[in-house]
């Protein structure tokens, strides 16, 4: 720490962020996150406030972070899992034990996200966002019923070839297994056979699978999407004729969640991270941005108004039960949903 950063303003961060310890130490950080889910107001005050210069390094799936990380030489302080990745992270000796359950601002968690089974009492992770995936439609192209699977794997007309579907295994086959009235980490042949089919054969009515969501949908070069409720907020934002549908059959419900890595250059600052992100007025901004919920009481406060009530983030009372958390799947299940998967991309 330089002499020009120790002022008073440094002196108070630091006794604010107890636990985190010294973590206004001027310097950088280093984030692994998703594309396009990281609000650059959060991050320039981050800046600011800590003296820090924060680098993001985007990434596409829950499988390319955990493939770059393995390999070694990164170079990143920070990931941000989905939970049901979260196990891996941790069984393999990834991650550093942060303790942000002891970090001034972990009383602010909600406490349905405060001890959760994938992190039991959230030593090594805090809340980033979470929300479901689900159904987008452009209804200038269809305004039939949306609150289906059969949207993609058995697309009506107006929707064949226009469709894009998120390039997320475990979501993807999820709503497929739901869609034949299978268990999620089922190991029954004949529903996983069926799975492997409708999946074959849906992808060909499929226009595309990957991330460009917010700009395609809202656009017309979508009319249909299997996508995450943030980005289709957003894209509805853009376009009124947008609307979300919450699968009948079954969808998955996810969180996100910051983690430190066991390997980071930049602990203290990363630790400042959590703890700044914790903060409620700090996670609207992170809400504000993608428009998905975050797990922190008080948040609500500071969101924008278009938040309150959205359909994208009420999920209609009827659709509650539908609604499964993603958790992961024991190794050996796992392995098996990704020979089905890589057969589907063939």
């Amino acid at each position: 720490m330089t002499m020009k950063w120790m002022t008073t303003t440094a002196i108070a961060a630091i006794s604010v962020l107890g636990f985190a310890g010294a973590a206004s130490a001027a310097g950088e950080l280093n984030i692994y996150n998703w594309g396009d889910y990281t609000s650059p107001e959060l991050i320039k005050k981050f800046e600011e406030q800590f003296d820090v210069k924060v680098t993001i390094t985007d990434y596409d799936s829950n499988d390319t972070a955990l493939a770059k990380v393995r390999a070694g030489g990164h170079g990143f302080d920070i990931v941000v899992p989905s939970a049901n990745y979260m196990p891996i992270w941790i069984n393999e000796g990834l991650l550093l034990e942060a303790r942000p359950d002891q970090m001034e601002n972990f009383k602010n968690v909600d406490p349905r996200w405060a001890d959760v089974e994938w992190d039991p009492g959230r030593r090594y992770s805090v809340p980033w966002q979470w929300g479901v995936t689900g159904i987008g439609v452009n209804t200038k192209f269809y305004k039939g019923d949306i609150n289906t699977s059969a949207i993609f794997l058995d697309p009506p007309e107006e929707l064949v070839g226009k469709l894009n579907v998120t390039p997320e295994m475990n979501d993807v086959l999820f709503a497929t297994i739901k869609y034949f009235g299978g268990a999620w980490c089922t190991t029954d042949k004949e529903v996983l056979m069926k799975v492997r089919d409708k999946l074959v054969e849906a992808k060909a009515k499929w226009l595309a699978m990957d991330y460009s969501v917010t700009d395609k949908l809202p656009t017309g070069d979508y009319a249909g999407v299997y996508y995450w409720n943030g980005a289709i907020m957003r894209s509805r934002l853009q376009n009124p004729e947008v609307k979300f549908g919450y699968p009948k059959e079954g969808y998955p419900v996810f969180m996100d969640s910051v983690v430190i890595l066991k390997d980071a250059k930049n602990v203290d600052n990363a630790k400042a991270f959590m703890n700044f992100i914790m903060a409620p007025e700090n996670a609207a901004m992170l809400s504000n941005f993608a428009k998905y919920a975050n797990g922190i009481k008080g948040s609500e406060a500071f969101m924008d108004k278009e938040m309150q009530g959205a359909p994208e983030l009420v999920i209609p009372a009827e659709l509650e039960s539908a609604g499964e958390f993603l958790l992961s799947c024991e190794p050996d299940v796992q392995q098996l949903y990704t020979r089905i998967w890589t057969e589907v991309q063939k």
